[in-house]
């Protein structure tokens, strides 16, 4: 439950390390989720299923990044509508796959880990999206921190004037991670119809991107960080539907709300701490709208 979690978390990490909010998750999530189902129940292909969802992701990260970079509009508007948009969509052409399903993919345990107690089977007995979502971890973490490309990203994110002085492209770097961070976005999306469900239902994440949205504030814009809350995340929500099928004597309706009211617990614990220690993790030009020749 937590890869599709992570994928998107590190999707608004990226875009938002060099200075856009992503709030359009949910609709972008669920567009991928739409094309990687009708993709893979037309071609039985996985790899063009994703190649198109990531696609999909991008091409409608890319417009909000427009709106945000090029039109200098509202970031925090722009996200919403995205998300109310890519909901709508894939709510009309959804209602014509109902009754269609599409495969699974399978299991690869890793000979040897797979055996480690607990951790063994949670996180090595997984199929090949859940490991590449591992990957994708450690190289954000690595392209962030290590490397020139990422202090320039970094850069953009805390101090775009100055970027620019020195003559770096702040909208060509905010756009390469809008739409990269977008097709991150679109594997979590992609990973429902390919793991998690294999029939088509109304808003088929229930949710999931705006839980991501609160994720990657809660890993303090951090890969590593990341990592972990999806997965206890994941583990709430695992929590929550396990419980119903045991019939635990729990009301549905507080069942349903536990994992969002675990993240608002949580930020707000978060939030709370930071202040008292005077620290701030957030990048200091994030949702700040920013054209070349500015000069405040």
């Amino acid at each position: 439950m937590g890869t599709p979690l992570l994928f998107a978390t590190l999707g608004g990490v990226l875009s938002e390390r060099a200075g856009v909010i992503h709030l359009g998750m949910e609709g972008i999530m669920l567009v991928s989720a739409l094309v990687t189902f009708v993709v893979d129940l037309q071609t039985g292909s996985k790899v063009l299923a994703l190649v198109g969802a990531m696609m999909a992701a991008g091409a409608l990260s890319g417009l909000h990044g427009f709106v945000c970079i090029s039109l200098r509009g509202n970031q925090i508007a722009s996200g919403l509508a995205l998300a109310l948009f890519g909901t709508g969509l894939s709510g009309l052409f959804g209602d014509a796959l109902i009754g269609s399903t599409v495969t699974s993919l399978d299991r690869i345990p890793i000979p040897g880990l797979e055996l480690i107690p607990i951790l063994g089977s949670a996180f090595f007995n997984q199929d090949w999206m859940v490991y590449l979502s591992y990957v994708l971890v450690a190289g954000l973490w690595f392209v962030l921190f290590h490397t020139n490309w990422g202090l320039q990203i970094r850069s953009v994110g805390e101090a775009p004037i100055v970027c620019d002085a020195l003559g770096l492209s702040v909208a060509k770097i905010r756009y390469i991670c809008v739409i990269f961070g977008g097709m991150l976005i679109g594997l979590g999306g992609a990973y429902f119809p390919m793991v998690l469900t294999s029939f088509w239902v109304d808003d088929l994440t229930a949710g999931r991107g705006w839980i991501a949205v609160a994720l990657v504030i809660f890993a303090f814009w951090h890969p590593g960080k990341a990592f972990w809350g999806a997965y206890l995340f994941g583990a709430a929500i695992a929590f929550q539907l396990q419980a119903q099928v045991m019939g635990l004597k729990i009301p549905s309706y507080i069942l349903e709300m536990f994992p969002y009211l675990l993240t608002i617990v949580v930020l707000t614990v978060v939030t709370v701490r930071n202040r008292r220690a005077g620290q701030t993790f957030m990048p200091a030009a994030l949702g700040l709208p920013f054209f070349r020749g500015d000069k405040h």
